[in-house]
């Protein structure tokens, strides 16, 4: 069963999604950081790089946006074939976007010129005529009655130019459910259609719901059981929204009237907290180390404790398929894009890869965001590319240390004491004149200097035959040091 917490406050909201008690999934905006995707603006574009097949829009933030031509409808010819952006794009040109990615670190938003706009079954393509069903929906029979019957009432209702793609929330949905949401989607279209002829570019034509309004649009699934929110104002506004839109979801909203805080009642805090740790425990005693860099996640699977109760091979199949479920439940957790390498424990039965890749497979089943894994590769490791379209967990709730600058280590204190002796003696020969080197450091370095590296102190001391004196600065972290010419 699964159970959606909405936590309100005046400066951000979260959503926790569990799955028979477990938190599954983490979403989190701020009034000052408030997603962007699903957003249409009145772009104007800045700059074509003709050798990149892109170009840089403004849209009135603070990053310029990013257009790759891949992500340009007028880009795609009938015989299959690419115009190239020089052709389509100019310097200062007028055009209507939409953000399909969040600004991530320095990287700003990711654009396309497909427009879409997604209702509770339907999504809304307004510049094409297809008629689609989404991917997660595998039964080719209920795939075919739904794209005749959307075919059919697109007709029906006179909608005049515009495509539609059925979402998973619209399975086994009869036809008279998908009326509302075509009407919705094209009264909502022809007003942002009708701004873009008097409004002045750069500027916004139309942003999305509050995330509190998509988590009924979009997360509620056949298996929610209940939806639990701890602001009256936001249940009465999910209310209204949800008699509107989502009629079927009215019934699992619960107002949470408890002095305890939600998230503190269901014990996520600390939930959210472990899921910012490198280390993830898993029950057997085995553990997984999961790395975030720029360019990629790396998890590493090691069996810990855990040496089980027969040979050793069982041992390590068994740690791996403990493994694939709770790298699924980290990727959702952490929210961890692009490309992921997983380096499971070395099996040496094929079968045992299989049965590890099957377990990952289902495990991930469930996961909104688009998943592909691949097979073993002959060093044993297993690459996913997970589609990213917002900031992961760590990245909105932490920022890099301004002590070890994302290293995640820091020299030694021997080793700042070597380096300001080396500074100290390129001082001297620069300035020969001077009467006295002063040091400034932590309080661990100084310790060290009147310590264990004294003689190395009075050595280069002798050499330049100069007094160096020593002062704690307390401000400064164990890497910080000056050196003053008095």
């Amino acid at each position: 069963m699964q159970e959606i917490l909405i936590n309100n406050a005046v400066h951000e909201t979260r959503v926790a999604v569990l799955e028979d008690g477990v938190l599954q999934e983490l979403r989190i905006e701020r009034n000052a950081d408030v997603s962007l995707i699903g957003n249409i603006y009145l772009g104007v574009v800045g700059k074509v790089l003709p050798g990149m097949q892109s170009a840089f829009v403004e849209i009135g933030l603070p990053r310029a946006a990013f257009l790759h031509v891949s992500d340009m409808r007028q880009a795609h010819q009938e015989n299959g074939g690419t115009l190239p952006i020089e052709r389509l794009l100019h310097d200062g040109q007028v055009v209507l976007v939409q953000v399909a990615k969040d600004p991530i670190g320095t990287k700003g938003a990711r654009l396309t010129t497909e427009i879409s706009l997604a209702g509770r079954l339907l999504v809304y393509l307004p510049y094409t005529s297809h008629i689609g069903v989404s991917q997660k929906i595998e039964d080719e029979a209920e795939r075919e009655r739904l794209k005749e019957a959307v075919a059919k009432l697109t007709e029906e209702q006179g909608i005049p130019k515009g495509g539609f793609i059925v979402r998973t929330s619209g399975e086994d949905a009869k036809p008279e459910d998908f009326v509302n949401d075509m009407k919705y989607l094209e009264k909502l279209w022809l007003d942002i259609e009708a701004k873009t002829h008097i409004a002045g570019a750069p500027c916004l034509l139309y942003s999305d719901v509050s995330i509190s309004q998509r988590v009924l649009r979009d997360i509620v699934t056949e298996q929610t059981g209940k939806i639990i929110v701890d602001n009256p104002e936001v249940f009465e506004e999910l209310q209204r929204f949800g008699k509107k839109f989502v009629p079927e979801a009215v019934e699992l909203l619960e107002l949470y009237n408890s002095e305890r805080p939600l998230f503190d009642q269901y014990n996520l805090e600390k939930e959210i907290e472990a899921s910012l740790s490198r280390r993830v425990d898993l029950k057997s005693g085995g553990y997984l180390i999961i790395d975030q860099t720029e360019a990629m996640t790396t998890i590493d699977v090691n069996t810990g404790a855990f040496v089980g109760r027969r040979d050793f091979s069982d041992t390590i199949y068994k740690t791996n398929l403990e493994a694939s479920q709770a790298i699924a439940r980290q990727l959702r957790l952490r929210n961890l894009g692009g490309i992921i390498i997983v380096d499971f424990i070395d099996m040496d039965s094929k079968e045992h890869e299989q049965g590890v890749l099957t377990e990952l497979r289902k495990a991930v089943a469930r996961d909104r965001n688009r998943i592909s894994i691949s097979e073993f590769t002959s060093l044993g490791l297993v690459q996913i590319t997970r589609k990213r379209t917002r900031e992961s967990l760590a990245h909105t709730l932490c920022e890099t240390c301004p002590t070890c600058g994302g290293r995640g280590e820091i020299k030694t204190a021997r080793t700042v004491c070597y380096e300001i002796l080396r500074e100290v003696v390129r001082e001297y020969h620069q300035f020969k004149d001077a009467k006295e080197f002063r040091i400034l450091a932590s309080q661990s370095v100084i310790d060290l200097f009147l310590d264990e590296e004294s003689e190395a102190l009075a050595l280069v001391g002798d050499s330049i035959q100069k007094p160096i004196t020593l002062s704690v600065e307390t401000e400064y972290n164990q890497e910080q040091y000056d050196v003053l010419v008095l």
